[in-house]
Order: structure tokens, then C-alpha cells, then sequence
């Protein structure tokens, strides 16, 4: 089971900021709002948090100060993280399983650029901070609207 923790959402404000027109949006017949969309870029970022030398896992607090200090503040107009169990195959070719962090991370495909070097730089100190092998990274272009 996944809890999920809702620290933000990129909602008007981030709209405000790209400078982009908030136009009507309609509902649909699912009840649903249809209507324009922006071109947004998602990276999804999987933290994981057990050391490869044995050593104590990262616990939450740990991750929520990390968080804070390295990811919210680089990215203040939203995010979702969400914690679940992860595994991969480790660079000696052992299956780890672990818990985990999910962070989703929605902006603007105009920021795309100065938003990746954001990401490189929260995926090193992650790795630097906890010891970590690495921090996955998966990039979609995505439409959105808020």
C-alpha cells in the first residue's frame, strides 16, 4: 500500500509566472474539464533509500529536511511525492527491494532547460548526501491544464 503525501500542487500561480492566457475550460460528459491545455515537461524522480554499504536507511525526516532544503526549493510551485516499496538490480547484479520516494515534478516545456540542470544537481546531492547508487529519472511530455 502507498501513502501518499500531497506537499503542493503546481496550480494558477505557476500559470501566472510562465505568463500563460487562463483561458474557460468546459466540462465534458464525464463530467471532466476539456479545453486548452499547456505543453508541460513530467519527471518523475525515484529516491530510494537504503545505503549499498549497510549502513542506516535514509529515514523520513531525513528525506522530508532533503526535500525541503534540495527539491521545494528549486521547484516552490508544486510537487507530489509519494513513498511506496521500490527494487533494482544493483551494479553487482543483486536485486534490491526498498522503500522508496516518487517525486513528480510538472513544469512549463519553456523551462525545460534551466528545470534540468534543477534536476542534475537534486540527483547529485542526493547520491553525494545518502550514498546512493542512483536517483532514477524518467521525462515525459505531457499537456496540462490547471
Amino acid at each position: 500500500m502507498q501513502t501518499k503525501i500531497w506537499t503542493g500542487l503546481l496550480a494558477g500561480a505557476a500559470l501566472l509566472a510562465t505568463g500563460a492566457a487562463v483561458a474557460p475550460v468546459a466540462a465534458g460528459a464525464a463530467g471532466l474539464p476539456v479545453g486548452p491545455r499547456d505543453a508541460y515537461t513530467r519527471t518523475e524522480l525515484f529516491f530510494g533509500t537504503e545505503r549499498p554499504d549497510g549502513g542506516a536507511a535514509v529515514t523520513a525526516q531525513e528525506f522530508g529536511a532533503f526535500l525541503d532544503a534540495e527539491v521545494t526549493s528549486r521547484f516552490p510551485e508544486g510537487l507530489t511525492v509519494e513513498e511506496g516499496r521500490g527494487q533494482y538490480r544493483d551494479r553487482f547484479g543483486v536485486i534490491e527491494r526498498e522503500r522508496s520516494y516518487r517525486v513528480v515534478l510538472l513544469y512549463p516545456r519553456g523551462a525545460a532547460r534551466s528545470s534540468d540542470l534543477k534536476i542534475e544537481e537534486i540527483r547529485r546531492r542526493y547520491d553525494t548526501a545518502f550514498q546512493q547508487e542512483a536517483v532514477g529519472r524518467v521525462d515525459d511530455a505531457v499537456r496540462a491544464a490547471f
